[in-house]
């Protein structure tokens, strides 16, 4: 028999997995990738979609596009996860596998915070999109960005948000009758990179734009336009802009395999507590940020675990904690920071100068996944 494979989740972490996993083993093994949905859509596209920059439908990539040698794709709702037995039930029957991996993200938990689903959030597409109606109808008053709980995916978007809301509003003629606000619980914009939160702390005071770092959002009161924080103050706003606390999905929380909100993973090979189950990408408290890129750094190290395994020879490569972020400052420029989570005692970050230039690199960061995983 063929060894099974299931991964669970089509973002970062398992296309990656699922294209390296065809690359080395092909044919000989069955690699079943269990989506709900039918496409995918990098996370970055969704700050475009809200300021009118991209339309949502032609930001979205077809699964019907992945097309791996041994990797069968399948879009179904998965029901109930067993690690003990490596077994997964969906909405359209049940899989037994040799090895599972769990690539399913993070979910937005709306009722940890009231009032959230009053307002407005720009971290799901459907927020997106519904605030790029919104945004126009903006005119004056104060506009509130207002993390509600950490971690969160792609730590530097709400910085990118309050930047390329200046720059919306000064095209408009709009700035000097609004105050843009943020509201996180970190204690600066990129943790791991002084000069990166440097910056950026550099370019909020150039536009004016308040940044409360360590406070997050409590709760929100919609008809009073009120968003109290977690230090006893209120703040009052016109516009909110959301990010919603994350979670893992409820099926992983039944699963067992999440302590804490997250699922326990070795940090270097993301196993699990259970043999032969492995876990990647948001859902996975490995210490690194939840951002695609880092779901990648971690595919790769669990597909060279796997592939050790299937051929009985060579070794398993770490998770080496090693990822690029790239950071819209408005004015067309982009910033970029590396960060190295593993190799020394604490976190780095190397950072590089916005740039117009830095856009081209961007620009190709999607480009290659996309022509690697779809094709296209």
């Amino acid at each position: 028999m063929k060894t099974r494979i299931l991964v669970l989740g089509a973002g970062f972490g398992g296309l990656e997995l699922s294209t390296l996993l065809s690359e080395s083993l092909g044919e000989s093994v069955e690699v079943t990738l269990v989506d709900k949905s039918d496409h995918f859509m990098f996370g970055f596209s969704k700050l475009d979609v809200m300021f009118g920059h991209a339309d949502a439908h032609a930001t979205r990539l077809p699964y019907a596009n992945f097309v791996k040698p041994g990797v069968r794709i399948v879009r179904e709702t998965i029901t109930k996860i067993d690690p003990a037995a490596k077994r997964v039930t969906t909405d359209a029957g049940v899989y037994d596998a040799d090895y599972v991996v769990v690539a399913l993200g993070a979910d937005y938990d709306w009722d940890a915070t009231p009032g959230l689903a009053d307002v407005h959030e720009f971290y799901s597409v459907a927020g997106a999109e519904r605030l790029r109606g919104v945004l126009p109808t903006f005119t004056g008053g104060h506009a509130l960005i207002g993390v509600c709980g950490a971690p969160y995916k792609c730590p530097p978007a709400p910085s990118e948000c309050a930047l390329m809301l200046h720059d919306y509003l000064e095209k408009r003629g709009l700035r000097g009758a609004c105050e843009i606000s943020i509201v996180m619980p970190l204690s600066a914009p990129v943790p791991p990179s002084p000069e990166t939160s440097k910056a950026l702390l550099a370019a909020f005071a150039e536009r004016n734009i308040k940044f409360h770092p360590s406070k997050r959002v409590l709760r929100i009161d919609a008809a009073r336009k009120i968003a109290s924080l977690d230090d006893n103050t209120e703040m009052a706003f016109d516009l909110f802009l959301g990010v919603p606390k994350h979670r893992v999905p409820a099926v992983v929380l039944e699963s067992g395999l999440a302590k804490d909100g997250w699922v326990t993973v070795n940090p270097r090979t993301l196993e699990t507590r259970f043999p032969g189950v492995y876990a990647v990408g948001d859902g996975a408290n490995t210490g690194t940020p939840k951002a695609g890129v880092f779901a990648e750094g971690a595919a790769k190290a669990v597909a060279s675990a796997l592939v050790a395994k299937v051929n009985s020879a060579g070794a398993a490569r770490e998770y080496d904690g090693f990822g690029t972020c790239y950071i819209e400052f408005g004015g067309g420029r982009i910033g970029k920071v590396q960060v190295d989570f593993f190799s020394g005692p604490q976190p780095t970050g190397t950072y590089y100068e916005p740039s117009v230039e830095l856009r081209v690199d961007k620009e190709h960061f999607g480009s290659s996944r996309r022509a690697r995983w779809f094709g296209t």
